[in-house]
């Protein structure tokens, strides 16, 4: 039996992932009436172990998969990459086999995708992208089911993106042509998205469009996305603020949108750069649905890569 690897949301049969949120909202649902904190009513990880690999700080993604996993009836272990042999020159292939062999999944979040290819080509267990400097596809899946809980059908649905392309935006893109919605990408020239993801994803059916203006991106959009804009140790931050200030998800920017649009960041948020204090404590602004969903989504995806959703 193959491997169910989680790599990138361009690797899965979309009936896969539409398995998967389809789960993710069952699961969610299914815990309105158990106590915060209780493991689902069943369990079908009991015994199995999830090995995580952090590379990159975290807290959304540590804690989401260690309560995923609890849930599940599952346990997690973290592994920081300054406190174990990875720190200390050990092989990403070797870490691999060697976690094979002790955990029944892993999790990686790292800067650098070719380390999850390689950790994926020499583990016998699933491996799963917690974040890369590529992509970002766990993100994308809180995402997808954020949306279906607002009763908004994703195929057709008017999506914009608003400033730096980056990871997430990476994933977006994926899930536009698996998924079949539409995406607008507002972003100043020198920050476009890999043309070669873009491409993949218009030939899966998405419609996918880049342009300058964000007004132009925004207008009847259903739904408005942003990320942070720079990242801690960046180099010249104040030249790329400047560059990317036009493009803050803001009021003016809603009013062109749908009446019932809304407004998501995979958090943290610096409030005040890349969206407006306005936008971001508004009812439109689903920033902490997303951050939750995490979990549910995450489940979906630890049942699938074990075999467990058909």
């Amino acid at each position: 039996m193959p491997l169910h690897h989680f790599l990138d949301l361009k690797d899965i049969e979309p009936a896969a992932l539409h398995r998967m949120v389809t789960d993710a909202v069952s699961r969610k649902t299914g815990r309105l009436d158990l106590p915060k904190g209780a493991p689902d009513s069943d369990r079908p990880l009991a015994g199995h172990v999830l090995a995580m690999i952090f590379e990159k700080s975290s807290t959304r993604t540590r804690v989401s998969f260690d309560i995923a996993m609890r849930q599940l009836g599952g346990a997690a272990i973290v592994l920081d990459a300054s406190t174990t042999q990875l720190g200390r020159g050990e092989s990403i292939a070797d870490t691999a086999r060697v976690l094979s062999r002790m955990a029944d999944a892993i999790m990686i979040r790292t800067d650098d995708h070719a380390k999850l290819l390689e950790l994926a080509h020499h583990a016998t267990v699933p491996v799963i992208n917690g974040l890369t400097d590529l992509s970002h596809p766990c993100q994308i899946m809180a995402d997808l089911l954020t949306l279906h809980e607002q009763g908004k059908p994703l195929a057709g649905l008017q999506v914009a993106w608003f400033g730096d392309c980056n990871n997430v935006l990476h994933s977006l893109v994926e899930a536009a042509g698996l998924f079949r919605f539409d995406l607008r990408i507002a972003t100043p020239a020198g920050y476009r998205p890999d043309a070669a993801t873009v491409s993949a994803a218009q030939a899966a059916g998405a419609h996918i469009s880049v342009t300058a203006d964000p007004l132009a991106a925004a207008r009847d959009a259903d739904v408005l996305v942003t990320d942070t804009w720079v990242s801690m140790g960046q180099a010249h931050q104040e030249e790329k603020l400047a560059l990317l200030a036009p493009f803050q998800v803001n009021e003016a920017l809603f009013a062109v949108a749908q009446p019932d649009a809304v407004f998501l960041h995979c958090l943290p948020a610096h409030v005040g750069e890349e969206v407006s204090a306005e936008v971001f404590e508004s009812p439109r602004s689903l920033v902490f649905d997303e951050a939750e969903n995490r979990i549910h989504a995450q489940k979906s995806v630890l049942l699938w890569c074990q075999g467990l959703l058909g």
